[in-house]
């Protein structure tokens, strides 16, 4: 069959498995698409109603059309290759892969995908609420789908994995208004986020074994050891999970409550599909891993087994099929996983059959459900002559899922069975222990199509002729032609079976042959024992349904108390209550206790370490310079006397006497750079104790014993020592020359400045800067949400603010009357004229200060961040001043857009370097010999460093305004919540 044979592990690999890649092939551009349709979803479905589904259902039409020019090459042998740079640092690409096995899931995933987002152009109506989002949802979906099966890297195909499990959340949960939607969608976000993160673990474990992360490379090669069978088994935890395996398959029921074009595109067609791709994919390599086959073909046989056994008690027709839907599953994950030729085969078979069969059964239920409002099959009767068409449609789709010929679920159902029967695993035993669980699940398969098709179609007397009585919606020829083609294509593809058998082979050749000789697809085969077994099942499920009230009566007898879903909620209860326990037990709200038990830590883990195996330094110097000692023994004693201080005020004092401290010693060493920043950190962080310690008394009321004041003593004292000792350990283990001896050099010949602190931030570290901002935006803005009661103070208002103040005076007198705008708004006793003054005199000073700060910082102390804090301390003397009106005044800006104003600058800094064709934040350099000035050198980080000024300033305001201003509003209001509107505005 044009076949290499590798004894070893007992695999194949086809001689054509890796050919050269053209870049012709655009299987990024295809999940591009797929992103850009779901970004203008919202929008089309704005501008068109429920048409632009129509519009959508193009983008994975024309995947489904350009999959299907590849089949030639899959056919022959090939594949087609995409690798995309993602990370070069660390070497990560976005690897895309293209063989039979993909091909043949990204054919249903875009396939049915296409027709699922025709058949919504019908469901939903134009008025409905939350189209828009789940029309975007639906295509992303679509698209990481499609990237999952295309994946080669383990790492991308975590990402699209866990992009599927997001997206399924989203949709299961929809609008988030009913309880049952979202218990659903945090339960399957829980468990399949749970089995996607061992998963994770699983294929880094494998492909730490196998030294590649490439699945294609993986299954070539895929080492031995216990990390390989750990790695396997955890991979495995995943697949389970995400295809609804026993014991976990109550959640894909429990997602029925998503509307019916989610059930019949994620939990027929495509999410549960994940976790048999993946086990198909591995198949191949892992198969022979020891614990492989017992878990797969365990837990298939039991969930096919289950899952139809539950199914026959369902009388909601969406949950009839959602429990077969698990049934089924068992069933696919027992074929592809049993790593043999025939039984892979046949499982890609019955993996195209039950797409297209289950898919269009959600369908027809979903517009049985539009029509008449009812599911309850014990509520419909006759439908099936008021919608004769809808009623073949679902019975074609029930004949294939059922077995029947011509179907393609009769030639897969088939090739199964002979291959067990001929021995299509390695263990006889097993062999014939998995067929008689799968024809027995066959059964239950028979019963309950009959039970839907009963159900959903067919007269019952103990109903009327015609119930429900009125039909709310007619199905047209659109609500109906995504299922018809569906189950037209199940027809087709059984005689077209031969044709396919080429494409299935092409996968199934990587497998060994375990039976005597493989048997292709076809429609007949003859007189066979698979033929008898199908007769058997076909028997077994019309008995079943006959004596469908005998066996109601026998489920109930033998029903077990427990089920798995109750469990699962047991056990979060029972962690909830194990939280609140722990959480009671250790968390005492004491802050000396929780601070203490940290400093214990410290010394017993890493002070031990430090102890016992660091090589010290061979030489010490307490010092450079006299004056060292002595500005250090001036910040040991301002922290020994900052304990002893009762006064609340004066603690905070003697804290920043250290800080200052800290200032100086950096001033000793040669960096006046870093000096200036703690000076200006130091004196902001004392105006904020100030302002919070309004709220708090002016003395530390608690008062310690003796014994705990000297264990506290002893434990600062350790820790302060061990912290002392890594220092000197780190300084003295160096043996490599410190990458910062080229900095200098570097800042100035590729930053072109000359201060090395505001190349590295601006320039050498841009990025991590850029995070440091975002972080620092994101606090701020949490910090003050939580001090305002409801909007941001703002810029005075005259009248208001002569009421407030009490003052008589006339608040529109001159400006030369008064020293500051507002200063008449504070009340005489908390007025001062020298320190109005003062600020009068000063204010534009200091901020003109703050921008030379920023223009000089490249070459002289300085920078975005130091000029930022100069100009939040002119602010904090206009507040101190004048109070918050006078703030208003100085800055009726809000401070949020000062912030995002800031971030924006710095980002778009970053991504105007892009545009022009460098990297991200890379910096560019202008320039020029001036009139007067000479040469000038203007670096493009300077405007990242305007962003960082702005950002620094924004936050400096949002501080001053909330716990500043904010607490004198609401100490002057009667209410604080009720402010003026003439006081606030929004931020």
């Amino acid at each position: 069959m044009g076949r290499n044979c590798s004894m070893r592990l007992g695999r194949c690999v086809h001689p054509h498995a890796r050919p050269a890649t053209t870049g012709r092939d655009p299987l990024g551009l295809l999940l591009l698409l797929h992103l850009l349709a779901a970004v203008g979803a919202p929008l089309l479905v704005r501008w068109w109603g429920r048409q632009a589904f129509l519009a959508l259902a193009l983008v994975p039409a024309a995947a489904f059309g350009w999959v299907l020019t590849r089949l030639g090459t899959v056919v022959g042998g090939g594949e087609v290759r995409e690798t995309l740079s993602w990370i070069p640092a660390l070497d990560l690409q976005i690897a895309l892969r293209l063989d039979a096995l993909a091909l043949t899931f990204a054919a249903l995933v875009t396939g049915v995908g296409a027709l699922v987002l025709v058949y919504c152009a019908r469901y939903f109506e134009d008025d409905e609420e939350g189209v828009g989002r789940f029309a975007g949802v639906m295509t992303a979906f679509a698209g990481s789908m499609l990237g999952l099966v295309l994946a080669d890297d383990v790492l991308v195909l975590y990402v699209f994995w866990e992009l599927t499990t997001v997206f399924s959340f989203l949709l299961i949960g929809g609008s988030g208004a009913k309880l049952a939607g979202r218990r659903a969608a945090s339960q399957a976000l829980l468990l399949t986020t749970a089995g996607g993160l061992a998963m994770l673990v699983g294929l880094l474990m494998i492909s730490a074994a196998s030294g590649s992360r490439l699945l294609s490379e993986i299954v070539l090669d895929p080492g031995s050891g216990p990390v390989m069978v750990a790695g396997t088994m955890l991979v495995l935890a995943g697949a389970v999970t995400k295809s609804a395996m026993v014991p976990f398959h109550f959640w894909l029921p429990a997602a029925m409550e998503a509307p019916t074009p989610v059930s019949a595109y994620l939990h027929a067609a495509a999410m549960v599909k994940a976790g048999i791709y993946l086990v198909a994919r591995l198949a191949p390599g892992l198969a022979d891993v020891p614990g492989w086959r017992p878990v797969v073909l365990g837990l298939g046989v039991a969930t096919m087994l289950i899952g139809g056994w539950r199914s026959l008690r369902q009388n909601d027709l969406k949950l009839l099929l959602a429990f077969s839907t698990v049934s089924q599953l068992g069933f696919l994950i027992t074929m592809v996983g049993a790593g043999s030729q025939e039984l892979a085969a046949a499982g890609l078979a019955m993996t195209i059959a039950h797409a297209l069969s289950k898919s269009t059964l959600f369908l027809s239920v979903g517009v049985i459900d539009h029509a008449t409002g009812v599911r309850d099959l014990r509520l419909l009767s006759g439908l099936g002559r008021r919608m004769p068409a809808l009623a073949v449609i679902a019975t074609l789709a029930a004949a294939s899922l059922v077995g029947l010929p011509p179907f393609l679920g009769f030639v897969g159902k088939e090739a199964a069975f002979t291959a067990l029967w001929e021995g299509g695993l390695p263990d006889r035993v097993s062999a014939v222990v998995v067929l008689v669980g799968l024809v027995l699940g066959s059964v239950f398969t028979a019963a309950y199509c009959a039970r839907y098709l009963w159900g959903a179609f067919a007269r019952k007397p103990e109903l009327p002729e015609t119930a429900p009585a009125e039909l709310e919606h007619h199905p047209g020829p659109l609500f109906l032609a995504a299922p018809a083609v569906l189950a037209l294509a199940g027809l087709a593809a059984g005689p077209a079976s031969p044709l396919l058998d080429h494409l299935v082979a092409a996968y199934a050749e990587t497998l060994p042959l375990i039976a005597p000789e493989s048997e292709h697809l076809a429609l007949w085969h003859g007189l066979q024992p698979a033929l008898a077994l199908s007769a058997v099942t076909l028997l077994g499920g019309a008995a079943i349904f006959a004596l469908r009230s005998q066996f109601t009566r026998l489920q109930h007898r033998l029903a077990v108390g427990a089920s798995a879903d109750e469990s699962y909620w047991n056990t979060l209860q029972g962690l909830d209550r194990i939280a609140v326990l722990v959480t009671g037990t250790t968390q005492r709200g004491s802050l000396p206790t929780y601070l203490g038990t940290i400093l214990v830590v410290v010394l017993l883990v890493p002070g031990l370490v430090l102890l016992a195996r660091t090589p010290w330094p061979d030489e010490w110097r307490a010092w450079d310079t006299p004056l060292q000692a002595l500005v250090g023994a001036v910040v040991l004693g301002a922290a020994v006397l900052t304990v002893r201080i009762r006064q609340r005020l004066s603690a905070v004092l003697a804290v920043g006497v250290t800080g200052y401290g800290l200032a100086l010693l950096f001033v000793l060493h040669g960096a006046p750079d870093l000096a200036l920043t703690q000076f200006l950190v130091e004196t902001l962080s004392l105006v904020v104790f100030v302002l919070v310690l309004r709220k708090l008394p002016k003395d530390i009321g608690e008062r310690h014993r003796p014994a705990e004041r000297t264990v506290r003593a002893v434990i600062a004292v350790c820790v302060g020592l061990v912290m002392a000792g890594a220092g000197a350990a780190a300084l003295g283990a160096r043996t490599a020359t410190p990458v910062s001896t080229e900095i200098p050099e570097l800042a100035l010949e590729e930053g072109h400045g000359q201060n090395v602190v505001n190349v590295i931030l601006v320039d050498i570290r841009a990025w991590d800067t850029l995070g440091e901002l975002s972080v620092l935006v994101v606090a701020a803005t949490g910090v003050a949400s939580l001090v305002f009661l409801r909007h941001r103070t703002g810029a005075v208002d005259r009248a208001t603010a002569e009421e407030t103040s009490g003052d008589g005076g006339d608040a529109r007198r001159a400006p030369r009357e008064q020293w500051l705008s507002a200063s008449s708004t504070l009340a005489p006793q908390r007025r001062s004229v020298v320190l109005e003054v003062a600020t009068r005199f000063l204010f534009h000073t200091i901020v003109v200060f703050s921008l030379f700060l920023l223009f000089s910082g490249h070459n002289d102390p300085g920078g975005g961040f130091a000029g930022g804090l100069v100009a939040g301390l002119a602010l904090v003397l206009r507040y101190l001043a004048g109070g918050r009106y006078e703030l208003g005044e100085a800055a009726p800006v809000p401070p949020g857009l000062l912030l995002g104003g800031g971030l924006v600058f710095a980002g778009g800094t970053g991504l105007a370097a892009l545009v022009l064709g460098g990297a991200v934040l890379e910096s560019a350099y202008l320039e020029a010999d001036l009139p007067v000035l000479g040469h000038a050198s203007l670096p493009t980080a300077l405007f990242f460093d305007i962003g960082v000024y702005l950002i620094v300033v924004g936050l400096v305001l949002d501080i001053l305004r909330s716990l500043g201003a904010e607490q004198d509003r609401q100490e002057d209001e009667e209410d604080p919540v009720d402010a003026a509107p003439e006081e606030v505005i929004v931020r």
